[in-house]
């Protein structure tokens, strides 16, 4: 009489954990990495991760214009180190077509301030010309103005030292 039936629901027990977005749009969890879509989140947001045995589900802990807090549902990973990724989802980030990307085999861009480098140089002073830096003049002067400023003279072994 003490005891009622079961219920006709399952009780799932689920985790709740919070995490950040990386860059990449990845979140990582229990050593894998889920997706989430690109243009819902930003780098280092917060999210809520619910999961169950079977499946995971990533939350934004702040509602969209339309109420909606669910950002994506993924089956749980069965081993560590799994990447589970919808491509659907990195819609919206920067695709590496714009960046520069040199094989070595192209020119070398003039370097800045019209100065021109050495024909004998090579590409390593090349790219050392190209810097802002590579225009300052500096002044040289001895090591020992230095040791003149400092108090400190350099050491210099004695026969007794010896």
């Amino acid at each position: 009489m003490a005891l009622r039936p079961m219920p006709q629901t399952p009780y799932v027990v689920t985790q709740r954990r919070l995490r950040h977005v990386g860059k990449d749009c990845l979140v990582a969890f229990d050593a894998n990495l889920y997706s989430v879509p690109a243009r819902k989140v930003r780098p280092r947001q917060l999210v809520e991760i619910r999961t169950t045995k079977s499946q995971i589900s990533l939350h934004s802990t702040v509602a969209d214009a339309e109420g909606q807090m669910l950002l994506a549902v993924h089956p749980r990973a069965v081993h560590r180190g799994a990447r589970i990724v919808d491509e659907t989802h990195w819609d919206g980030l920067p695709t590496g077509a714009g960046r520069r990307v040199t094989t070595g085999d192209d020119v070398l861009p003039s370097p800045r301030r019209g100065q021109l480098p050495k024909a004998e140089a090579g590409p390593l002073q090349a790219l050392l010309n190209r810097a802002a830096a590579a225009n300052v003049k500096v002044g040289r002067r001895p090591l020992s103005v230095y040791d003149e400023l400092t108090g400190t003279r350099p050491f210099h072994p004695t026969k007794e030292a010896r």
